[in-house]
């Protein structure tokens, strides 16, 4: 039963925040040419920046790993 309530908390906390990031005033509708044409340069401009950056899959991945020790320690040798 905890975890039904747990996971109805979430839920409701996910779209309480969507709902009052909607209701954020950000975002308006506008028939000036002079702004249209201000957007989409900015746009094209963002667009050129994110092409002329070095591509994240170009670049090969480094692996770290352990130096080699061993998991387990080795059993003391007997001299005989």
């Amino acid at each position: 039963m905890k975890k039904v309530s747990l996971a109805v908390l979430i839920s409701l906390s996910a779209l309480t925040g969507a709902a009052y990031a909607q209701s954020d005033n950000g975002i308006m509708m506008s028939t000036d040419p002079a702004k249209a044409a201000d957007v989409e340069q900015r746009a094209q401009d963002l667009q050129a920046r994110q092409q002329a950056m070095p591509q994240p899959s170009e670049a090969p991945m480094k692996h770290h790993k352990k130096g080699g020790h061993p998991h387990h320690k080795a059993p003391p040798k007997s001299e005989q």
